[in-house]
């Protein structure tokens, strides 16, 4: 896919990804105990199988000890589970961008983006260590929904589709082209599909990331502190 287009959407802000409060606790407790209860049933710790009885004159053997139990994972310790947010409180403008890395060095990392929002946001072992508002693509052309791992990267690419249009950074997501890339992020501007944003953090989110990263791509989805990002 190319870089922008004119589009307009005047009037239209650029709202944060709704991320909510630890109000989530709770459930992910309960949701562990059950886990806890059906590994149990699944893999032992509830009553033994009956057995056919050994003759009277042979000497009954040893019970064998029983296998523990699994451990259920707990959901915060889990990769992509929501741990932490950026404290950002105003709505993103366009071209501005934010990004922490400091916040954790090590672990997956997963990127997901909220069309409804115009928001991606970068996750490293479920810490959010950047975020963005976005470009995405309207009408004959828009911003496919899904997971998509990065199949491509090119630090200096340009569309073999449209005018040798630049897409620096791109991080190619579909075999027909949808990419993130940088952009130019302003008002009045589209994309033909691609997820655009700013090219000072496209180069950021280009250094860390790699092929095979997931990138999530929602329309209007919410995250809440302990929801998982993407299920294993």
């Amino acid at each position: 896919m190319n870089g922008n287009k004119p589009f307009d959407f005047a009037g239209s802000k650029p709202v944060r990804l709704a991320i909510g409060a630890i109000a989530g606790a709770l459930a992910i407790g309960l949701a562990f105990e059950v886990g806890q209860d059906a590994a149990a049933l699944l893999f032992g710790g509830g009553d033994a199988a009956v057995t056919k009885p050994a003759p009277i004159s042979a000497a009954k053997p040893a019970p064998s000890p029983a296998a523990p139990s699994p451990a259920a994972p707990s959901p915060a310790d889990a990769p992509f589970v929501v741990k932490s947010i950026l404290p950002i409180k105003d709505p993103i403008a366009f071209g501005k961008f934010y990004w922490q890395p400091e916040r954790t060095t090590n672990g997956p990392l997963v990127i997901t983006v909220d069309l409804t929002a115009r928001v991606m946001s970068v996750f490293r072992d479920g810490h959010e260590i950047g975020t963005s508002a976005i470009l995405k693509g309207y009408s004959a052309k828009p911003t496919p929904l899904g997971v998509f791992p990065i199949l491509m990267m090119d630090a200096d690419h340009h569309s073999s589709l449209y005018d040798d249009a630049p897409m620096p950074y791109t991080m190619r997501l579909t075999g027909d082209g949808v990419s993130i890339h940088g952009s130019k992020v302003e008002k009045g501007y589209a994309t033909n599909g691609c997820v655009g944003i700013p090219t000072p953090f496209a180069k950021l989110v280009f250094a860390a990331a790699k092929v095979g990263d997931k990138v999530i791509i929602t329309d209007g989805k919410s995250m809440k502190l302990g929801d998982p990002i993407l299920a294993n």
